[in-house]
């Protein structure tokens, strides 16, 4: 499958470097250029897609919360 447009500007190329299975949610973290994302998905969408550790794959994100802290 591939992608041929999507309107998400938030996009992030990488690799699926570990998969945490669990029997309805599942941890999936793709390495990409500005570090690790992590994302919690259903597991059957893991198997749908189906994803592997080792393959190429898109973060696409929508924040419509987003939190600001200080450092000081």
């Amino acid at each position: 499958m591939s992608i041929t447009g999507v309107n998400t500007r938030n996009q992030l190329r990488g690799t699926v470097v570990n998969i945490r299975r669990g029997s309805v949610v599942s941890e999936v973290e793709i390495e990409t250029a500005v570090g690790i994302v992590s994302a919690v998905v259903t597991t059957s969408s893991v198997d749908r897609l189906p994803l592997r550790e080792g393959d190429p794959a898109l973060a696409l994100f929508k924040a419509t919360d987003v939190l600001v802290a200080r450092l000081d």
